[in-house]
């Protein structure tokens, strides 16, 4: 009898750990089964990278079951509409995209769903996902909270979100002018600074062109510039250091780029930048990794299969910025883990590469290293080779930034570069303001 019973139990057992190997198994095989007829809301900004995805929403939609509608908004309204979105008990958003400047933000008003919530679950992770793929510095910049500071890695640091139309800076020149001025493409700031020079005496075109209006445009200029000599806005403790060396060197390269670059540069703001040089008038620009697309638009630009790509010129460092968006889960979120498998489908390497031919912008390195790809896209060889240097605290992604860098900084800048103010008293009255400011915050309790 009690042979019979054990025997029993034994099939019984069996049966039970087949069955939830069989659940398993179809957990994994289909992730997807569970939110089948699931509607999630997603609050993109209207740039074209996210037009491009939008495109492949019904592709996601045939994949899975799960439906999307898209709220898209200008980039200038997407932050207040999702600051009061996510300010609710229940809020519409089942996912984000955020600029990089936003995140430490949302994350210390708690407004983020980590994303180890997601990713210790098996049956939500794709095992071919590959993380070790998505560029290092993208990742960081527009998705990590919490480490040695706010908006860097380290220990304490938690991901919230994965990096979705993520940048960083790189050179682009005009193959054409730099032989007629028998100039060689520069590889540091010194041969750059005595490029742009030749480059405006021999052909009358301006050297490198840049956004130097005051504000925010002027503050990127200055960083762009600033990352490449060494320099930092904030030391650890949050005191503002960029009124140092670096910041007077960065500040007399920039005077050679204005001096020498397309007139009225002073007002330039990334638009014109952008324009002056797809229009001819710059032999260089030297920001986003983006250029291609419009220099190479026969519909935009009289410079089309005139322009080459090369590493950002080494000052005392290599150094690019970086920048653009990630996206990510509202703490107060209705459908979490739909929104979770609508991120990992979009940063698959499937649809990063899909995307990448499109036109959007890539974050996985095999994207970027794959050579057909590379073969469309003449960047990419240089831009890979540029990841590696890719900068995450080349501005300071504090929730105070937006004030630091429109109000301070880039009014600063702009008053040295059309004669107002010299270089030191200009950094050093910038300087000044930022300590008040984040004193007034509180950043420097502790130290009381």
């Amino acid at each position: 009898m009690k042979t019979h019973a054990f025997k029993t139990m034994a099939v019984a057992l069996l049966a039970i750990t087949m069955m939830l190997f069989a659940s398993l198994a179809l957990a994994v095989d289909k992730p997807y089964e569970p939110y089948k007829g699931t509607t999630i809301v997603v609050s993109w900004p209207s740039l074209p990278h996210f037009q491009l995805a939008k495109k492949l929403i019904p592709q996601f939609t045939k994949e899975t079951g799960i439906k999307v509608e898209v709220d898209m908004l200008q980039y200038m309204r997407l932050h207040d509409r999702q600051v009061l979105e996510m300010g609710k008990p229940k809020g519409e958003f089942d996912v984000i995209a955020w600029v990089v400047m936003w995140k430490s933000e949302y994350g210390m008003k708690g407004m983020l769903t980590p994303m180890a919530n997601f990713l210790s679950n098996p049956s939500l992770v794709d095992p071919t996902y590959d993380f070790d793929d998505i560029v290092e510095a993208y990742r960081v910049n527009g998705g990590v909270i919490g480490g040695t500071k706010p908006y860097l890695d380290g220990k304490g640091a938690a991901l919230v979100g994965i990096p979705f139309s993520a940048q960083t800076s790189m050179m682009a020149y005009r193959k054409d002018l730099l032989e007629q001025a028998g100039v060689k493409v520069p590889t540091t700031y010194d041969e750059l600074a005595e490029a742009v020079k030749i480059i405006k005496t021999k052909t009358g075109v301006g050297g490198l062109t840049g956004r130097a209006q005051s504000g925010h445009h002027c503050t990127d200029f200055f960083l762009t510039h600033f990352a490449p000599q060494g320099g930092r806005i904030l030391d650890e403790n949050y005191r503002p250091i960029f009124n140092g060396p670096e910041g007077l060197k960065t500040l007399e390269y920039l005077k050679i780029f204005v001096e020498n670059g397309p007139t009225g540069m002073t007002g330039y703001s990334y638009a014109e930048m952008k324009n002056s040089f797809v229009q001819g008038d710059a032999a260089f620009y030297l920001d986003d990794s983006k250029i291609r697309k419009t220099a190479e638009d026969p519909k935009k630009s009289r410079i089309v299969g005139k322009v080459g790509y090369a590493l950002h010129p080494k000052g005392k460092v290599n150094a690019s910025g970086t920048g653009g968006f990630a996206m990510g889960i509202p703490a107060n979120a209705k459908n979490k883990k739909a929104g979770f498998l609508f991120i990992q489908w979009f940063t698959s390497k499937r649809i990063d590469r899909m995307l990448a031919d499109m036109g959007g912008d890539p974050i996985r390195v095999s994207t970027m290293q794959d050579p057909v790809l590379q073969k469309k896209f003449p960047e990419y060889p240089a831009l890979v080779k540029q990841l590696p240097y890719a900068e995450t605290d080349w501005r300071p992604l504090l929730p105070e930034w937006g004030q630091m860098d429109s109000q301070i900084i880039g009014v600063a800048v702009n008053e040295y570069l059309t004669g107002n103010k010299s270089a030191q008293a200009a950094l050093d009255e910038a300087a000044a303001k930022i300590e008040e400011l984040l004193d007034r915050k509180g950043y420097y309790d502790w130290a009381k």
